[in-house]
């Protein structure tokens, strides 16, 4: 079986991606699986690393930050010019079946995924359904969908859409005692970890520099920091040395760290895009979720979700600062309160989506053979 995946730009269209790659190589063995992104994305550098072959359009990512309309022009140009791009390389190719995990690269891969009359499924993880995927999501020979709520609009009410929950990591296996002791923690610790996804935060790192000293004498932290470790081992030296192995910073968490980080952790500090959600839910960890304000909003109405189930607080992207993180710790010190929060978080959980979704890709290219 041969599966063209098409994901990129952001962790939020690339982890699910790797999730259902490797549910296919538990069903098939000996499935191969190829790869396609476009520009400015982390697949580039990602991708590879994982051992799937890459093709990279021209499209770019959409909306880069700061662009004027001769950037966007040139966006829109070098989209159209990704078309025929995507069609060479899916006759190249000869998938079975495509999966496209949205953003800017459905537009062109779904398109030519019409023209060649190659079978795909299309998943949209937000509440709010991207722009991306609801302009071309009628051409998706399936769609699945991580909320009950984004089935109710269209084009997402039809009978070709089912509802799977968010293909992320899996957890199973990842002993608590074992990936807290790594951290060097006891049973009495509480631990916050902090994660904007594969996005730097610089709203997390101003909350953190004013309010850090006072946090570490009720948690230990584990942020992740990506490019600013400058700035992170700043922040470290300026605490009072008897704090300071409190406070742990990493670049980023893989081969499988970023699996025990969540089981570990006893409280998260997120956005809230479709996989951070997602991932808290089936860890059952407490969060505190602050929405990325742009990109359609699509983020708040995810936090808004979890938050609505009692399993997150949800603080506006705008109002996030020292006092309202410390705000938000204080009632998460008690044990109790945090067992409550994270059970509510669980009721939301689909740890079997990427299996879900597996088999669904499975029986569509089985109909192409």
């Amino acid at each position: 079986m041969r599966v063209l995946i098409a994901g990129g730009g952001t962790g939020g269209h690339l982890f699910p991606g790797f999730a259902i790659a490797r549910s296919l190589r538990r069903l098939h063995t000996s499935a191969e699986i190829h790869w396609v992104g476009g520009q400015r994305g982390i697949e580039a550098r990602l991708v590879p690393a994982e051992g799937y072959p890459l093709t990279l359009l021209a499209a770019p990512s959409l909306r880069p930050a700061g662009a004027g309309p001769l950037a966007a022009l040139r966006d829109g140009l070098r989209l159209l010019r990704s078309i025929p791009q995507a069609i060479q390389m899916i006759r190249r190719v000869k998938p079975d079946v495509i999966f496209s995990t949205g953003g800017y690269i459905a537009i062109p891969v779904l398109i030519a995924a019409a023209v060649t009359r190659t079978p795909s499924l299309m998943w949209e993880g937000n509440v709010q359904a991207g722009r991306s995927n609801t302009l071309v999501a009628p051409l998706a020979t399936l769609r699945a969908v991580a909320w009950d709520a984004t089935r109710q609009r269209a084009p997402w009410n039809g009978a070709q859409t089912r509802t799977t929950g968010t293909p992320v990591r899996s957890l199973v296996g990842v002993d608590r005692t074992v990936a807290r002791q790594a951290l060097g923690l006891s049973d009495r610790d509480r631990l916050l970890l902090v994660f904007g996804g594969s996005q730097y935060v610089r709203r997390f790192d101003l909350a953190l520099d004013s309010a850090l000293e006072q946090i570490l004498e009720d948690w230990h932290v584990l942020h992740v920091v990506g490019d600013a470790v400058a700035a992170a081992e700043h922040r470290a030296h300026g605490l009072p040395e008897e704090l300071r192995g409190r406070y742990h910073a990493v670049p980023f968490l893989a081969d499988g760290a970023m699996e025990r980080a969540l089981v570990a952790a006893d409280v998260l500090l997120g956005r809230s895009g479709a996989s951070t959600v997602a991932e808290a839910s089936i860890a059952g960890l407490p969060s505190i979720l602050v929405p990325y304000p742009f990109a359609g909003g699509h983020q708040r109405a995810n936090a808004e979700a979890l938050a609505a189930a009692g399993g997150a607080t949800l603080i506006d992207d705008q109002a996030f600062n020292e006092a309202t993180l410390r705000a938000a710790l204080v009632p998460l010190v008690d044990a109790a309160t945090r067992a409550r929060i994270g059970a509510a978080a669980v009721g939301l959980a689909r740890p079997d989506a990427a299996d879900v979704i597996a088999r669904m890709l499975t029986d569509l290219g089985g109909r192409r053979g």
